[in-house]
């Protein structure tokens, strides 16, 4: 069965100890901690010094999205408090500019596949560059930013085909065309379907749709279906979406 869980900022937005206390409510095993915004990383680190994340089979941190000028030493340093603890951190590749300062992190820096906002990272040739600069980094692939670039989903095939051997996870959401997250619809699940065969089943699974805690269970289970290779599951996907639009 696909380790599937859920992004304390999809759940919490900013307050990462309530994402917490969802996903434990749910008996959800896989998090990511959320410091998408810079000032939420250092109490995020603070936090984890006293944090019980037992519960958890896989942890992972998602590192700030934009960086103020001269922070990147400081926001690499707090990191490494997260990959000390065996946690990998997931990235954006267009924060880092200094990439000395981020080849210690090794195979625990995950690079994530980039939005169409972004100039670099959003391709499997774009992508080549940030491997060429990492060898030992692995990848978090974004299905919804790989959709958005292309709706095929043949750009995703592309980069599963170079750097499939570094994944380590996948983030699974809508992403509309301001490139922010939504539920899942059953375009993107069925989209996301045409590549399932391509996930190893062990790979952990993200979501970042911004649902209500009762959804929780919903979105994993559509998600679980989507990603599962059973041809019956196309048609309980279908018939999920509008029934979770009605709870």
């Amino acid at each position: 069965m696909r380790p599937i869980g859920f992004s304390t900022g999809a759940l919490a937005h900013a307050d990462f100890l309530q994402g917490v206390n969802i996903l434990m409510e749910k008996k959800v095993s896989v998090i990511e901690l959320s410091a998408l915004r810079q000032r939420e990383l250092a109490p995020l680190v603070d936090a984890l010094e006293t944090l019980d994340l037992s519960s958890f089979d896989y942890v992972s941190v998602h590192a700030p999205s934009q960086l103020d000028e001269g922070t990147e030493r400081e926001i690499v340093t707090l990191l490494a408090s997260v990959t000390d603890r065996g946690w990998p951190i997931i990235v954006h590749p267009d924060v880092i500019t200094d990439f000395s300062m981020w080849s210690n992190f090794g195979e625990l820096l995950f690079l994530e596949n980039m939005d169409k906002r972004k100039m670099v990272g959003r391709t499997a040739s774009e992508l080549a560059i940030y491997f060429e600069k990492f060898p030992e980094a692995s990848l978090c692939l974004d299905l919804g930013h790989a959709r958005q670039i292309d709706p095929t989903m043949s750009e995703a095939v592309r980069i599963l085909e170079r750097f499939g051997n570094r994944l380590g996870q996948l983030h699974v959401s809508e992403v509309n065309a301001k490139s922010t997250h939504d539920p899942l619809t059953a375009g993107a699940l069925m989209a996301f379907r045409r590549i399932s065969q391509l996930i190893p089943e062990e790979i952990p699974i993200i979501l970042e749709t911004p649902v209500g805690k009762d959804q929780v269970g919903v979105e994993i289970e559509l998600t679980r279906m989507a990603l599962h290779s059973r041809q019956e599951d196309s048609l309980a996907v279908t018939n999920l979406v509008p029934r979770r639009a009605l709870a």
